[in-house]
Parts: C-alpha cells; structure tokens; sequence
C-alpha cells in the first residue's frame, strides 16, 4: 500500500468535461499523472462508486460544501475517484452539482486504485473491483497524508478531516 513520503503512480485517468475552454475538447479527457499534479495541492479523495449511498449522501457533499475553505487552505484541487467511466463520473458531478468544485476523476480499470494498493473486492456484490475508500492530500506528486476507511467505515476520509490536515 502507498504510504506518505511516495510518490502517486504513473498513471492515466480519464475527466468527462462539458464545457470547451484552454483547449480541451468536449468528452473524456486524460488525466496523465504526475503531469496532472506537478506543482499542485491536490485534495484526493476515494470512493467505491458513484451513486452509492455514503458516497452521494456524505461523501462527495462534504467535500463540495468545504471546497472554498479547503482552497482557502492552499489546496489548488479537489478530486473524487472512482472506479468507473468518466460518463458515468460526469453524471454523477451533474446530480450532486459539483459546478467545477470538484474534479470528478475516473479510474475505469482501477489502474491507479491496485498501482497505489487500495483496491476494495466487492465481486460477491455484484460491483467488481473498487478503490477503497480514502483520502490523500497530495503535493507535488507526493502523498502527504493518507487516510483509509476500514471496511464499510466513514470516519477519516472525510472533508473535515482533510481540511484539517491541509491547514496543518
């Protein structure tokens, strides 16, 4: 499992944006680490699935509603990952009204989940293999802190919690 002090992987993630402006097109975008996140404070938060009840009814919202605060902190981005498509990640940033708070990022074939060794196995549920649920403040490329849920906790990935640590 990555831990602080690494590195994030080199990895390539997909972004469904809507709207055209500083010349990306419409649609599913890459997403190349560590280009994505050099020189940036990047809010990373994990969840199993867009949709899902923690995740649409806790989860995401909190990080939405503390989003000016957590810039305020010297966060440059917010990123919620998934283990989905990014339309469906795009949809899900439509119904929860995200409004460019939040970067909803996609890891379709949980790359980057088994790169950094976070990955959740819900085969007997019907969902496949996730990302667990956690969060990270990553600078520069490199974890800074790294919170991770217990199974089927919510309890230290939250936005309060990553606000305090980028206020640390």
């Amino acid at each position: 499992m990555i831990k602080v002090g690494d590195a994030l992987p080199a990895v390539t993630l997909t972004e469904y944006v809507e709207v055209e402006g500083n010349g990306c097109s419409i649609g599913p975008n890459p997403v190349k680490l560590p280009d994505a996140l050099a020189g940036k404070t990047i809010a990373l938060f994990a969840v199993p699935g867009a949709f899902t009840p923690t995740c649409s009814e806790k989860h995401l919202p909190g990080y939405v509603a503390k989003a000016a605060e957590l810039k305020a902190a010297g966060v440059d981005e917010i990123w919620c990952l998934a283990v989905n498509d990014a339309f469906v990640m795009g949809a899900w940033g439509r119904d929860q009204k995200v409004n460019g708070a939040v970067r909803m990022i996609a890891d379709g074939d949980a790359a980057f989940a088994k790169a950094v060794g976070l990955t959740l196995d819900l085969n007997g549920k019907g969902l496949g293999l996730r990302a667990n649920r956690f969060s990270m403040l990553v600078k520069d490329g490199k974890v800074a802190t790294l919170n991770v849920e217990g199974p089927g906790k919510f309890e230290v990935s939250g936005a309060d919690t990553m606000l305090a640590q980028a206020k640390a």
